[in-house]
């Protein structure tokens, strides 16, 4: 699909988990993502298994600690750890997931998305779900049209 089709199939899923966000929110990319989607109206659980609460909520240590699951991830931790993510997602059935990516590489790993697409799952490998939809602002919507120059945003998923 298409990064449009596959941003709103992701957007369509009202419980999503945020990986990577932070009891010290100062320059994290994760929790404008968790906030945002909060705010939009997503039922959204941090996780975070060194933090026991971010941004006044509970945080998770992992996916599967969150009660009743999730219907999408949004990765926003080094790309190191994507990879332990979507197969932990691969194993809870989750089937959509993207990898946050801005400027720079973001958390966006390419063994992670192969994994991921192997085993049946959505992955967006870039970008930000705060681009597209209901979730956008006016400055997300510019970073989208800069970052999609750079290919930092994939064109198909």
């Amino acid at each position: 699909p298409t990064i449009k089709e596959a941003a709103a199939d992701f957007l369509a899923r009202k419980r999503i988990a945020v990986t990577g966000v932070s009891h010290d929110p100062k320059g994290h990319g994760s929790n404008a993502v968790y906030l945002r989607l909060r705010q939009r109206g997503y039922e959204v659980f941090a996780v975070n298994p060194n933090a026991a609460e971010v941004e006044g909520d509970v945080s998770y240590p992992s996916l599967a600690a969150i009660p009743g699951g999730v219907e999408a991830v949004v990765i926003g931790t080094r790309p190191e750890r994507a990879e332990a993510t979507i197969k932990e997602c691969a194993d809870l059935g989750i089937k959509h997931v993207w990898m946050h990516r801005g400027f720079g590489g973001g958390s966006v790993c390419a063994d992670a998305t192969a994994y991921g697409r192997d085993n049946g799952i959505q992955v967006i490998d870039g970008g930000c779900p705060l681009m597209f939809g209901q979730a956008a602002d006016v400055g997300h919507k510019i970073m989208k049209a800069m970052l999609s120059l750079s290919k930092n945003v994939p064109k198909h998923v």
